[in-house]
């Protein structure tokens, strides 16, 4: 995997900026928009996009535009396969190992509101089934876009940032090592921020859980 990792980051860092470009921006759109997020890695690819314009292979506003613009438009698509599509989609047996973790982000989304449209963005299972269930629940279109644009600014504005961060140290490696060096420590460094993302994400799985269990005791007493 590490191997796989490290030819991944050398091909985008050393790819032609239309490229670069082209495929941040599909990545972050499809991971949105056709609800397999949880497969489909665009937080990832987001983090290279910043590395890759700390290093002066794209440009950082570029960058930010792309991933923002991207993140918006697909969870729109995504919005409207749930609204036309959701129903059909959910009930697929591809799904069927994921049937609790939908069934509580309904529930999340059932509480929340809009509000899950923005919260939902900075964890990859409910960046990916959000939007679609936001169409399902039949959601106004102009509520769920204005969470949706704030919740796809913040996240694209930090997660882009987070990589050209940690680019500035691929960067000082690569000077003093070398290049192969500094492609291990760019991996690093972007592993090490979805490691922290999946550890959170978990957690929060965690802290949701035994509340949950707690609510349908309750129910049951």
């Amino acid at each position: 995997m590490s191997a796989l990792l490290q030819n991944i980051t050398h091909e985008v860092l050393s790819a032609p900026t239309w490229l670069v470009l082209l495929v941040v921006g599909t990545i972050v759109f499809v991971e949105d928009a056709i609800f397999v997020g949880f497969i489909v890695p665009g937080e990832t690819v987001a983090l290279l996009g910043g590395v890759a314009a700390s290093l002066g292979h794209v440009p950082l506003a570029a960058v930010l535009i792309v991933v923002i613009a991207a993140a918006i438009l697909g969870d729109s698509v995504g919005f409207e396969v749930g609204r036309h599509l959701g129903g059909r989609v959910v009930r697929l047996r591809a799904f069927d190992k994921h049937r609790d973790r939908i069934d509580s982000a309904q529930d999340f989304l059932g509480r929340r509101g809009g509000a899950a449209v923005f919260l939902g963005r900075w964890t990859a299972f409910l960046r990916a089934v959000i939007p679609a269930l936001a169409g399902m629940s039949k959601m106004h279109y102009p509520t769920f876009l204005r969470w949706n644009a704030a919740g796809g600014i913040a996240w694209g504005a930090v997660v882009v940032t987070a990589g050209y961060l940690a680019g500035q140290s691929y960067a000082k490696v690569e000077s003093w090592l070398g290049r192969g060096a500094a492609v291990v420590v760019g991996v690093i460094a972007v592993v090490a921020l979805v490691v922290w993302q999946v550890r959170r994400h978990r957690a929060e799985s965690g802290e949701q859980s035994p509340a949950r269990e707690s609510a349908e005791s309750s129910q049951a007493r």
